[in-house]
């Protein structure tokens, strides 16, 4: 229960105490699951950070003609010294 807790106070989340209890059970549940997966035997077995093979779907990056400056700016009418202008920030 007490790692519930925790992560509940870090996230700011002001649990009850049936909430915390209930969380409590579906970590241990969650853990023992994991527990289960080191027992499977994996020797031969590479490592992989995807089940399927993926592959790159976007086009190939490639230099081409940018907008001047000039052009980037000329829709606005908030710009100053070269620079879209917006609010102040502090």
């Amino acid at each position: 229960m007490i790692d519930v807790k925790k992560v509940a106070g870090v996230a700011r989340l002001n649990l009850t105490k049936a909430e915390t209890k209930k969380f409590s059970k579906e970590v241990k549940d969650i853990l023992k699951m994991f527990s289960e997966l080191d027992k499977v035997n994996v020797s031969g077995v590479e490592p992989s950070f995807h089940v399927i093979k993926t592959f790159n779907v976007v086009r190939e990056d490639r230099v081409e003609k940018s907008l001047t400056n000039k052009e980037a700016l000329a829709n606005t009418e908030h710009k100053e010294k070269g620079f879209f202008k917006g609010p102040k920030s502090v």
